[in-house]
């Protein structure tokens, strides 16, 4: 079959979609099933075509599965880039690497502190040892809908008094022996107060904290955006230029990424778009180091062996591609293709996206990166960059 896309010709072989086929994702021998062809050679324009109807390719094979009859079901992730707002995790991973170039930090090294910590801390400072409510016998429990008199309650207000009376002075006493200062000591008696005998009516309820602040937050929201009441006849009214509030613009993506770094900065990364060719000499020059990082990776992350991920299953994956290269007055200067987006750190490659530059979009064919690295989540850096 062939079709004309632009200058270039595109040359494909229908292999048929009824059997099933080994799934990649749930390792059913017969579960995967798919339409696919071998593309021999792909105008840009005619896989772009191809992709908007749910076509993907993997080297040179063009697949689309069948989505009612295949075990696992793949969608295609769409993005508008020229719309795309980043969440506070995308913030989170461009600062992370931000701090990586500038201070070398890239392992996790926030300690958080245990908050039974400082009790304990606390508990040492007396002698006395924490101890557990004492058990109770059936008889000795009231029921739930009796009352305590006043004298209970002055009964129970008092044994209650006289347990924290004692620890305190054993406190008081370890504190006294201790320090070598002499310690004036003030006793403050301690009153437990009466329990409640339900709500009060005549208050409000009580709410929870995070309620009200997102009332208060509201609130603020709203003040902000309200504009002020027109002035009286004769007056002059203010421009909404004045009455508009000054609010912060929030940091776009290229304000995290395009950053000066200072000249103290211990990294500098260097990312370089290669067109996925042979005769490119910058392909040619890196092909064994991302190769051998490819297996790295394979055998790392998803557990291969290294016959699965040598040099020619990656030349067949990610290297082989039907896409003819082509070059247009109003398309990016890189032109249209496939190419290799490597990640340099001091000479080393860390991480490689497979990407495809189309009219329309720009397709993810794969990444691979160094699992030395994996904290600093360059699956979604490379995405936003």
């Amino acid at each position: 079959m062939a079709m004309m896309g632009g200058s270039s010709l595109s040359i494909v072989e229908y292999l048929g979609g009824d059997g099933g086929y080994r799934c990649g994702y749930c390792k059913n021998d017969t579960g995967n099933c798919s339409h696919g062809m071998w593309s021999h050679s792909l105008a840009v324009q005619d896989y772009q075509d191809l992709i908007d109807r749910g076509w993907r390719r993997s080297g040179k094979y063009v697949y689309k599965p069948t989505m009612n009859r295949t075990c696992c079901p793949q969608y295609t992730i769409r993005c508008q880039a020229l719309h795309f707002q980043p969440s506070k995790s995308h913030k989170k991973v461009l600062k992370k690497m931000l701090k990586f170039l500038i201070k070398g930090e890239h392992s996790k090294a926030d300690i958080e502190v245990d908050p039974m910590e400082s009790l304990t801390k606390e508990a040492d400072g007396c002698s006395f040892s924490l101890k557990s409510p004492p058990v109770r016998s059936q008889s000795e429990l009231r029921p739930l809908d009796t009352v305590p008199t006043e004298e209970e309650e002055m009964t129970e207000e008092t044994n209650i008094n006289e347990v924290d009376s004692k620890n305190s002075e054993l406190c008081n006493e370890k504190s006294n022996a201790d320090s070598s200062k002499p310690l004036q000591i003030a006793r403050i008696g301690h009153v437990t107060p009466k329990p409640g005998r339900g709500a009060d009516l005549s208050k409000p309820p009580c709410r929870k904290a995070k309620v009200i602040r997102k009332e208060q937050k509201l609130q603020k929201k709203l003040q902000r955006q309200t504009w002020p009441v027109p002035l009286q006849a004769g007056a002059q009214s203010l421009t909404s230029e004045n009455c508009r509030p000054k609010t912060n613009q929030p940091k776009s993506i290229e304000d995290f990424i395009f950053v000066t770094l200072p000249p103290e900065a211990l990294h500098q990364i260097e990312v370089r778009l290669v067109p996925v060719s042979f005769e490119d000499p910058q392909f040619s020059s890196s092909f064994t180091q991302s190769a051998t990082l490819f297996a790295k990776y394979q055998m790392t992350i998803h557990k291969d062996t290294p016959l699965e991920c040598d040099e020619d299953q990656f030349t067949r994956f990610l290297c082989d591609s039907p896409l003819e290269a082509e070059h247009l007055p109003n398309g990016p200067d890189c032109g249209y293709g496939s190419f290799h987006q490597q990640y340099w750190l001091e000479g080393k490659i860390i991480a490689v996206g497979v990407i495809d530059i189309l009219p329309k979009c720009v397709s993810s064919v794969y990444l691979y990166y160094d699992p030395d690295f994996s904290s600093l989540s360059l699956g979604v850096y490379s995405a936003l960059r």
